[in-house]
């Protein structure tokens, strides 16, 4: 029998919440995010024999992320690369840092009042070593949906199948989506919001046969717009839409009352990629 070792590990400070007010007289500007760190590096000795002198404090950790803050933030790549770097940069003990970024939007009611954007959030995610930086960016929580243009059938069928066949049906999911970038030096902002609506178009133009033909339809679709863009995974949860059955009722249903279930659900995954695109599983976390 083989000894016992130490495997991967890391360690940080997750979800800390920045909020950074930006003040220029009539108009205030904000930036709403929710900050994870994570550090991986030599820390076998607080493992093995609670040795902290390579440990830096995750507490100290998140207090880097209001300092950084203080200075602005910009966009979140260029927030996250700074932060990613520091760590890296300032500890022979860390080898790798990954500084993920949610951020919550909001819309403006005036200059200084605010009113959150819905659940739709934007993410980066920022990993550096000593040798190399990569950048994910993407989204989450974009909800869409079409009441027309979506089929599915052709399916196998066994003795526990039960769901009909259709033709017409409303197409429903909250998409997460989150591409890598060939670099680390680009147009954060533009390349996000035009990412985002060529999903957004793909989704809607697509005749979909089934979810996965959509988010490979919405994948491509940014990947032949954007060459700044390498690959993009992509996770789509089937929110169904159920005709109601009102025969009961002695009414008919002519494919307008559904019911929304939100569970159980379809959960719809994928990766598309430029053919022999590097690869940097590293960047993805």
């Amino acid at each position: 029998m083989g000894g016992i070792v130490l495997g991967d590990n890391q360690y940080g400070k997750a979800e800390t919440h920045v909020v950074r007010v930006t003040r220029s007289g009539a108009e205030d500007d904000i930036k709403d995010l929710t900050v994870s760190v994570a550090l991986a590096g030599d820390f076998a000795a607080t493992h093995l024999t609670g040795d902290n002198s390579r440990v830096l404090p995750t507490d100290t950790q998140k207090n880097t992320v209001f300092a950084f803050a203080r200075d602005g933030i910009g966009e979140i790549e260029d927030f996250g690369l700074r932060l990613a770097r520091h760590f890296v940069g300032e500890s022979d003990a860390v080898d790798r840092a990954r500084v993920s970024i949610e951020e919550h939007p909001w819309e403006r009611i005036d200059g200084h009042a605010f009113v959150r954007a819905g659940s739709e959030k934007r993410l980066a995610t920022v990993t550096c070593a000593k040798d190399g930086a990569w950048v994910v960016g993407g989204l989450t929580d974009l909800v869409v949906l079409k009441s027309a243009g979506s089929e599915f059938w052709g399916y196998p069928r066994d003795r526990y199948t039960t769901l009909p066949e259709t033709k017409d049906r409303i197409l429903a999911t909250a998409v997460t989506a989150r591409w890598r970038y060939s670099s680390t030096e680009h147009d954060w902002g533009g390349s996000f919001s035009e990412a985002r609506r060529l999903l957004l178009e793909a989704f809607a133009q697509k005749h979909s046969l089934s979810l996965q033909q959509t988010l490979f339809a919405m994948g491509e679709a940014v990947l032949k717009a954007k060459p700044e863009i390498v690959e993009i995974r992509m996770s789509m949860p089937n929110k169904h839409h159920f005709v109601v059955d009102l025969s009961p009722f002695g009414l008919t249903n002519e494919n307008e009352v559904f019911y929304a279930a939100d569970r159980p659900y379809g959960l719809i995954e994928g990766t598309v990629i430029r053919e022999n695109a590097p690869a940097a599983e590293l960047a993805w976390g």
